[in-house]
């Protein structure tokens, strides 16, 4: 295990007080700032000036006071040099991607990704002549393999969407180092619990909307990176970030702001409940797959990558074997046992449960799916923290006999 506390770096990250000493930031909503001095506004443009270079602001999509707050205590967080937020988790991503590969570069990836993502790489980044190869990320031998003169990045989620596989990120690090890439980390399903870029990633990314803000009412990303390359996507000449203009709003970054202070406290919470679940599942013979239990087959990886204290994450499976059988599993859980929502995303205080294969893994072939290891039954849960641990382990209890899932 890590010893690296994230709750901690938040902390002693430097507090920001509201206008007139409030305790909460103030929400700076303008689209553009004033300058004193005419010959300050052609400095800013030339990045003479600046937020980080006496306090300079010239316009919202550029830099915010409130979102450039919520920056800075994800970077602590994240234990990185500098953060920027966008407006969903995709587009953290594609900026990202676009920043670091030109016409005719490539990327290695993970096939156990997201589906939105997988459909970036597949389907768009070739249109601008950016190609993607698609590995067993677990399979460190096939990921160098793959390895081309024209590759600038190393694609991987921590924990993979969705069928929870786990990426070694110190070996993919020294791998990408080696090779002079770029290790890009999405760390959406596991925030708090794991800090890539303490294990080596060269940019951490997350779709904000889920653990990290925690309510499922805003849409939100961030980008947690070396200062160098978050001026590259600022640049106001070629900054994909700058250019494409995917901006948070600064009442969004206000509302995540007031959430940070008890992410732990949540992670810990939906940890915590996805070991108990997954516990019962796996006694009861139910085909449950949770990186938690011992049963992972990377259950060591991962203790070795988790910091202290934080638990194993809120994602587990249970696969069904057929959509049927997955669907009739989450029909019940939802209309008679009241278990959970059937709902995308994850993070949310309730539990959310969805069919993957039909849903957010749907950009995915059914082939690829297969060569990944997407069950054609698999439901994925976010567990959430309503409810008594002892109700909810009786109906899943009971969802799982009815549906003949138990030995």
């Amino acid at each position: 295990m890590q010893n690296y506390n994230p709750e901690e770096a938040i902390q002693k990250a430097v507090r920001e007080f509201g206008e007139h000493g409030g305790v909460a930031p103030s929400i700076s909503r303008s689209s553009t700032f004033t300058v004193m001095d005419p010959r300050v506004m052609p400095e800013i443009f030339q990045g003479v000036r600046g937020p980080d270079k006496d306090g300079c602001y010239l316009y919202s999509r550029h830099f915010n006071p409130t979102v450039s707050v919520l920056a800075r205590y994800l970077a602590a967080m994240e234990g990185t040099e500098y953060a920027l937020c966008t407006a969903s988790g995709m587009s953290a991503i594609s900026c990202t991607l676009l920043q670091l590969c030109e016409h005719a570069d490539h990327i290695i990836s993970s096939d156990t990704i997201y589906g939105g993502t997988h459909a970036l790489l597949e389907e768009m980044l070739p249109s601008m002549g950016i190609t993607t190869t698609f590995v067993d990320v677990t399979d460190i031998r096939a990921v160098e393999k793959a390895i081309r003169p024209e590759t600038r990045v190393i694609y991987a989620e921590s924990i993979g969407n969705p069928t929870l596989k786990i990426s070694d990120i110190p070996v993919l690090s020294r791998l990408a180092h080696e090779h002079h890439l770029t290790l890009v980390v999405d760390n959406t399903f596991s925030p708090i619990m794991i800090t890539p870029g303490k294990l080596g990633a060269d940019v951490v990314i997350h779709s904000l909307t889920k653990f990290i803000n925690g309510a499922s009412d805003a849409i939100a990303g961030v980008i947690c990176c070396e200062k160098e390359f978050a001026y590259q996507l600022m640049d106001v000449h070629t900054g994909r970030l700058m250019l494409l203009g995917p901006t948070m709003d600064p009442r969004t970054a206000f509302d995540i702001i007031q959430r940070l202070p008890h992410l732990a406290i949540r992670i810990k919470a939906h940890g915590a409940r996805a070991l108990a679940i997954a516990n019962r599942l796996e006694e009861l013979g139910a085909p449950v797959t949770y990186p938690g239990l011992s049963s992972h087959p990377q259950h060591g990886l991962l203790k070795s990558m988790v910091n202290r204290g934080f638990g194993f994450g809120g994602m587990l499976t249970i696969d069904c074997g057929s959509r049927g059988c997955a669907e009739k599993l989450l029909d019940y859980l939802q209309n008679i046992e009241r278990f959970g929502l059937i709902a995308v995303s994850l993070g949310y205080f309730d539990t959310l449960m969805s069919h993957s294969g039909s849903s957010t893994s749907s950009e995915i072939t059914a082939e690829d799916q297969r060569r990944m290891g997407l069950s054609p039954g698999l439901v994925r849960m976010s567990i959430g923290f309503t409810g008594s641990l002892k109700n909810r382990l009786a109906q899943i209890e009971r969802a799982v006999k009815k549906l003949g899932l138990t030995v």
